[in-house]
């Protein structure tokens, strides 16, 4: 199984739509560990481990976001896994 793991900052009407549960409801489903939460800015902010194939469904489902969500900016990069995480949070 390979791990792969991805810092994500998403812009747009992200915060005030339940961004931050629907990342962490999709993220418990996909088995993902990490963290979720908002930047002073505006923006959501990320950071996940998982199997690769699910790290790519959690993408999917976050560009598409919760439904009163608006996403007008969307980065991705991977970067070496530490598995230092055991759960996904919300911070």
């Amino acid at each position: 199984m390979a791990v792969r793991a991805v810092y994500i900052i998403i812009g747009g009407r992200v915060q005030g739509v339940g961004f931050r549960y629907f990342a962490k409801h999709k993220a418990d489903e996909l088995q993902i560990a990490g963290w979720v939460k908002n930047t002073p800015d505006g923006k959501v902010e990320i950071e996940a481990e998982g199997e690769s194939q699910n790290i790519e469904n959690f993408i999917d489902w976050l560009k598409i976001g919760p439904s009163r969500a608006v996403i007008s900016t969307f980065s991705a990069t991977t970067f070496e896994p530490s598995r230092n995480y055991r759960y996904f949070t919300i911070r």
